[in-house]
């Protein structure tokens, strides 16, 4: 802790999430007052703790149960995104999926105004964080962390269908890869999950949960933050209200600086209803303007297009021990001349059936996925209110170049259907699209008519040094206001390939040492709480 400015100054953090739960214990164990604001309650729901159980908090209380606007160019499709609203964030709803993403991702980032975000200097912030299991009889790579407070886990036993899975992609031309973390991301891989105990163990758990009792630290739950107070240039404190009266007359805290840690959605909702955002869209919605930023700009997702199979042959198990639905995605390149590979389909091993879709429950899925998508959307008020509704537009589709990447990655999914491996030896038939569905024009129109997103939304306050930009790249301060920063997936100028809740606590980690003047990773383990 030498390097650490112990100034004891007080500190709002803004959700309790992945990456406010990061940022919260790290500023604790300097000295700081610090007041974490968390909309949900508690993790007591038991299917946040069974990573197989995730679909259960779908829709649930402790979902936000967001919507996009119709997509005009996905058959105006409207798409659920779920996010956390619960100690922990989107990380006790999601799969648990660890990926660190392509070296070259942020070696975008560093040369697309971002210095200081190059793969160098990002990947030993993922190593402090990691604590990596791998397979029995397998030695971690040098460049994996072994001793963090974050279980990577690959060493459980896998589901049958996911072994055969394995075998199908072999067959259409996918190698195994053992380890996509360890530097190469191409290849179909068991994968890396954050689970300790047979049970998810997130951020929450491993930062902030123990640590309640420190009197340094409040936690603060079923708030909304309507605003953020703003006074001669700079920001105050926040005004907050209870979740059952959003609009009310709510409270004020005062400190010397908020931390926006509230994700990519709602980190430019608090900072929009704030003033803090495009001037014109700010007049638009009645809201006087603090700083004319692009905040809500640069919305986007990974996408998704199912493809579902029935076994006739064989029944797909699911025993008690499967840790997950999912346990097997795969890496590809859509055309050879990529650098990267552009797509990450994720497999389950039940059918993911969406909203006016049904078939049988002896089933499995492979999700087609583009991870390198071009489009952009917006977040954008439709009002002053924190009752008013907001419209989260991805605008999917609207880079031609998209639809052709997930359409290669939706095909190689059908092929691998058909592959000996399902179809002769679990007697796959596709449900959908199924053999009515042939190829060329008719494959698209089911894409674009079933395409959903990965939830891995990010960008809607990107940092860099252009007008593009919204925080500063070197302490993700907001450009031209004082006393706030933001830390969480909205800073991302670009989506990483591959999920982003491992990406998201890396920037936390990376984050909060600049607040606190700390140049070395190897802090990253917290120094007090049991693990």
């Amino acid at each position: 802790m030498g390097e650490t400015q112990q100034t004891n100054s007080s500190y709002v953090v803004v959700g309790a999430g992945t990456a406010g739960s990061i940022v919260a214990r790290r500023l604790v164990e300097a000295g700081h007052r610090v007041t974490v604001f968390e909309a949900g309650s508690n993790d007591d729901n038991p299917a946040i703790h069974q990573v197989s159980r995730l679909g259960e908090l779908w829709h649930s209380e402790q979902d936000w149960d967001y919507r996009t606007v119709p997509q005009k160019n996905s058959d105006d499709r409207v798409i659920h995104w779920p996010r956390g609203r619960v100690l922990g964030g989107s990380h006790a709803l999601n799969a648990a999926i660890w990926v660190r993403g392509a070296a070259s991702d942020y070696d975008g980032w560093a040369d697309d105004g971002c210095p200081g975000w190059s793969w160098a200097e990002v990947e030993p912030w993922f190593k402090a964080l990691e604590t990596y299991t791998p397979p029995a009889g397998q030695q971690p790579a040098p460049t994996r962390g072994t001793d963090g407070p974050v279980p990577v886990r690959q060493d459980y036993v896998r589901n049958s269908i996911f072994d055969s899975i394995i075998e199908a992609a072999g067959q259409v031309g996918v190698e195994y890869n053992p380890d996509y973390n360890a530097g190469t991301l191409d290849g179909i891989s068991q994968q890396q999950v954050n689970v300790r105990d047979d049970r998810r163990f997130n951020t929450w758990m491993a930062f902030l949960k123990p640590i309640l009792d420190n009197p340094l630290l409040t936690v603060i739950t079923g708030a909304h933050i309507q605003r953020l107070v703003i006074e001669d240039g700079a920001v105050r404190g926040v005004r907050y209200s209870p979740l059952e009266d959003p609009d009310g007359v709510g409270e004020e805290l005062r400190a010397d600086e908020v931390i926006l840690c509230a994700g990519a959605l709602d980190t430019p909702k608090i900072l929009l209803r704030s003033g803090v955002g495009p001037a014109e869209h700010l007049r638009d919605v009645g809201i006087t303007v603090e700083a004319d930023l692009p905040v809500g700009e640069n919305l986007h997702d990974h996408l998704l297009a199912p493809v579902i199979a029935e076994t006739t042959g064989r029944e797909i198990e699911h025993p008690e021990t499967d840790w997950s639905v999912t346990q097997t995605h795969l890496f590809w390149r859509s055309r050879p001349d990529l650098s990267e590979p552009d797509t990450q389909p994720i497999h389950f091993s039940v059918p993911m059936y969406d909203d006016g879709m049904e078939g049988p429950a002896n089933a499995f899925t492979l999700h087609a996925g583009l991870v390198r998508p071009y489009s952009r959307g917006t977040v954008r008020l439709t009002g002053a209110k924190v009752s008013d509704p907001v419209e989260l537009d991805p605008n999917i589709f609207e880079d031609p170049r998209d639809l052709p990447a997930l359409m290669a990655s939706f095909r190689q999914a059908r092929d691998m259907v058909a592959a000996p491996a399902l179809a002769e030896d679990w007697g796959a038939v596709e449900v959908y699209p199924g053999a009515e569905v042939s190829a060329g024009d008719a494959e698209e129109t089911y894409v674009k008519r079933w395409v959903t997103t990965y939830h891995h939304q990010v960008g809607t306050c990107r940092m860099g040094s252009g007008p593009e930009a919204v925080v500063s790249p070197e302490d993700l301060r907001v450009r031209g206001l004082g006393g706030v920063r933001v830390i969480d997936a909205s800073v991302m100028p670009t989506v990483p390939t591959g999920n982003t809740n491992a990406p998201t606590a890396m920037i936390a980690l990376k984050g909060v040492a600049a607040v606190l003047g700390i140049v070395s990773p190897e802090t990253a383990r917290p120094e007090t709480g049991e693990l």
